[in-house]
């Protein structure tokens, strides 16, 4: 029996710790999870977590690996099918539903946005996928969707009578990928070349700490919003269920394009998870200066990323004992 329970908390130890994240989060009645939380997030933690998911990944990855990556670019163009034409067609869908205009709002934020810049790379390479074209589409995406967002949005808006001038920086998101993303990336396989011997010692274990940042993401995200979730939880679980259903369909888009274009194990992982995640900084961003007054939109693209990552979470161990 105990070998058992072992076997278990080695297979399932991501999901369990996400789930465990969020209840003490909730359940902490001082608020001292949460704040400590909200310092991290105002003094750049989030951007230090993704540096180092980068810098590990690209420590991880060899020039080969890197080059497949590049050149698989039927698989970006599947994986941008889903990000760019499934989740504003599906979130228009949603919006034909009757809920508060908040919550479609945020729907919108949520289904306009590019893939996350760090949970997806990690999740495809702990599900045994292809971590290099994981990072081929998160830093294609994000840089196309500086230029999709404000069409897409608007067009979303206008379908439930809505008129919003969208406008996004583009030459701060570009600096952003560069320097939170790219570089860490280069540098990391310079140091790969130098420190080799290191690399073979701690090869197992950098998937681990990758895992363990994302962890750390979840909870900076739920300290956010913990007040909101405590203080209106029937509307918070309608809204679980709602981004609930919402992923779900994504991951159905994505899967059914996996099996038409005959994708196999290895090379079907990045789409699934590049396709459905989505970022989270930025549609907060816009939230806070396009919809101030809706302050449950927040509240939308916040628990749409903790959901989005315990689905996926529990999909990563799905896939990497599943058949081919």
């Amino acid at each position: 029996m105990p070998h058992r329970a072992v076997l278990w908390v080695r297979r399932y130890w991501f999901m369990a710790a996400l789930v465990a994240i969020c209840l003490m989060t909730l359940a902490d009645q001082s608020g001292a999870l949460a704040a400590s939380g909200r310092w991290l997030k105002n003094h750049r933690g989030p951007d230090v977590v993704v540096v180092t998911i980068f810098l590990l990944s690209g420590f991880s990855l060899s020039p080969e690996q890197l080059r497949k990556g590049l050149m698989d670019v039927r698989g970006v163009l599947l994986a941008f099918a889903v990000i760019f034409v499934a989740a504003p067609l599906v979130a228009a869908a949603f919006g034909f539903f009757p809920m508060h205009r908040g919550i479609i709002i945020g729907l919108f934020l949520v289904a306009v946005m590019p893939s996350t810049l760090s949970s997806g790379v990690v999740m495809t390479a702990a599900a045994g996928g292809s971590a290099a074209h994981a990072l081929v589409t998160t830093i294609a995406a994000n840089t196309m969707a500086v230029f999709t967002i404000p069409y897409i949005l608007s067009w979303l808006l206008a379908s439930i009578g809505l008129s919003a001038s969208v406008t996004i920086d583009k030459a701060a998101i570009m600096l952003k990928i560069a320097v939170l993303v790219v570089l860490p990336l280069v540098v990391g396989m310079a140091a790969k070349h130098f420190l080799s011997g290191l690399y073979r010692h701690f090869q197992r274990k950098i998937s681990i700490v990758n895992q363990c940042m994302i962890l750390l993401i979840v909870w900076i995200a739920m300290s956010q919003t913990r007040s909101i979730l405590v203080g209106s939880g029937f509307t918070a679980a309608s809204i679980v269920g709602m981004v609930f259903a919402y992923h779900s369909v994504l991951l159905g888009c994505a899967w059914g394009l996996i099996r038409l274009a005959g994708r196999k194990r290895g090379d079907r992982e990045s789409i699934l998870f590049m396709g459905g995640q989505k970022t989270l900084p930025l549609s907060i961003i816009l939230q806070m200066s396009l919809f101030p007054e809706y302050g449950i939109a927040l509240l939308v693209c916040v628990l749409h990323h903790i959901v989005h990552l315990m689905m996926d979470g529990y999909l990563v161990e799905r896939l990497r004992t599943g058949p081919s």
